[in-house]
């Protein structure tokens, strides 16, 4: 029961506290995309240009507005004394770095997560990232490309605990049947990221330097820190002012709290790793990443070189995608709650559907965006409509951990986030190498290895892909499978107390 000023305070806080929690998580998310993905836009700007080594003509280069048009266009200076003579595969190898520190913290991220909550795991990692974020400047000015990949693997570390922290508490403050809601608004924050990453980089670039793009994205992410300091805590039966009805509420219905009332076993390692359908999710988020860190990480790129747009139409039409994901992936929140409220289908069916329109939609148009050529618009659109297919994987895949393992989704989503961001390493490099004079007819070739990888992956996923809790998540309930070696199961003595009290109840109800 709450007393005192704790009853005061949550009678001020007229929205239920899960919700404080999921709109915290969502700007949580926000400011990490914001800071992963303001070097996508800023390099293009960092770089000399012109420095391809080949000196390749191409026949298909789309004309460049800014030269072709006769009207007086808004001229940005350029100090070349900052500017980097670094190449495709380099830059390649530059954005792809955040992801090496990013793999690494995962799986312990998540561990901690589990074990001390997710509150401080997720907001001190993320102020680290603020911190590599603003000294970015100073740093690669110093330092050149080697200083800014080490420090980019720096800030992916701090980076790496998000996601688990996260799911780690959303698996205890999310119930079941609003799931796919949180998903989307949590989540939604990604593409929120993405929208103020590539926006703002492009006005502030159009009319100042490449350097206050970090100041200010790491700047709002110790702000970030402050409010989430106070505000948020890892359980609702650890918040201080939460309503009494609340409370109750969520340890009626969110799975993982009324596991807390026994103590749980330590993370099962070796099911883990023999777990099929924790293997198709992994192998989903693999594909899902080749396809997103594609069009995160290389798009600017892309419309910068390819279809030779200005650093201020770059910004804007590169956050396009991204509002219209973010709008998509509430309508497809909405939808799937609906639908598996109604029975129309089960939350397998639903995961394996909205994954799959995330993953072979996009595919698909990105190539026919490639095929457009230099028609801008129509190549504008078909990105467009990839990102709203997109939206869709936040009721798919992404919460998919939170079905099959309540009590250990953050190690879960760690295990899927951490090796699926390894496509965040290869890609960007993949595409480097693909693309060494940036022309249209290489970038295709990149998109149909994007189309590829994006298709298989969904395949495994169909076929495999499960929507109800393993048995490891929970073995005193669910018991072993058949033929599954293992040792005696260990109980504390509450927990064999309790189990005895509920036999000997159990056999007398028979008689």
């Amino acid at each position: 029961m709450l007393t005192g000023w704790r009853l005061t305070l949550s009678k001020f806080f007229i929205i239920p506290q899960r919700y404080v929690m999921a709109v915290m998580s969502l700007l949580a998310v926000a400011n990490a995309y914001t800071m992963r993905v303001c070097l996508n836009l800023a390099i293009t700007q960092m770089v000399k240009k012109g420095n391809s080594e080949s000196g390749h003509y191409d026949p298909y280069a789309c004309p460049d507005a800014s030269i072709v048009s006769n009207t007086t266009k808004h001229i940005v200076w350029r100090d070349e004394t900052v500017l980097f003579q670094w190449s495709e595969a380099t830059q390649g190898l530059i954005l792809g770095s955040f992801y090496y520190g990013y793999v690494l913290t995962h799986i312990p991220g998540g561990m901690l997560a589990e074990r001390f909550g997710g509150k401080w795991v997720l907001g001190l990692g993320l102020l680290c990232t603020a911190v590599c974020t603003i000294i970015t400047p100073v740093t690669v000015k110093l330092g050149g490309a080697p200083a800014l990949f080490i420090l980019r693997v720096i800030e992916g570390l701090g980076e790496g605990p998000t996601m688990p922290g996260l799911m780690a508490m959303l698996s205890r403050w999310a119930p079941k049947v609003e799931r796919a809601r949180f998903g989307a608004i949590v989540f939604g924050g990604a593409q929120i990221g993405n929208i103020a990453g590539s926006y703002f980089s492009g006005l502030i670039m159009h009319n100042g330097s490449w350097e206050s793009v970090f100041y200010m994205f790491g700047g709002l992410g110790i702000m970030w820190f402050i409010l989430w300091s106070f505000l948020c805590y890892s359980t609702p039966n650890t918040h201080p002012f939460i309503s009494d009805a609340e409370r109750k509420y969520l340890n009626e219905n969110v799975d993982s709290l009324m596991g807390t009332k026994k103590q749980m076993d330590p993370i099962p390692w070796k099911a883990l790793l023999r777990s099929v359908p924790l293997w198709a999710l992994i192998i989903a988020g693999i594909g899902h990443d080749w396809g997103y860190f594609t069009m995160v990480t290389d798009l600017p790129k892309y419309m910068t070189d390819v279809l030779k747009f200005n650093i201020k139409s770059t910004g804007i039409l590169s956050a396009l995608p991204y509002v219209a994901m973010w709008i998509a992936s509430f309508f497809f929140g909405l939808l799937c709650d609906f639908c598996v409220k109604r029975g129309y289908h089960s939350i397998k069916n639903a995961r394996k559907i909205y994954t799959t329109i995330a993953a072979t939609g996009p595919g698909i148009c990105i190539i026919m965006a490639s095929y457009s050529g230099c028609d801008t618009t129509m190549a504008v659109f078909w990105f467009v409509f990839a990102m709203v297919l997109m939206g869709a994987y936040y009721s798919g895949m992404k919460i998919n951990p939170l079905d099959i393992s309540p009590n250990y989704c953050g190690t879960t989503t760690a295990m899927v986030n951490g090796i699926a961001a390894i496509s965040g390493i290869i890609s960007p490099y993949l595409i480097g190498l693909l693309t060494p004079d940036s022309t249209l007819k290489q970038w295709r070739i990149a998109f149909w290895v994007c189309l590829g990888v994006l298709v298989v992956t969904n395949i495994i996923y169909i076929i495999f892909a499960k929507g109800e809790q393993e048995w490891w998540d929970d073995v005193k309930k669910n018991g072993y499978p058949t033929n599954w070696q293992h040792g005696p199961l260990k109980m504390n003595p509450k927990d064999s107390e309790n189990q005895t009290t509920e036999e000997s109840e159990q056999k007398k109800d028979n008689n």
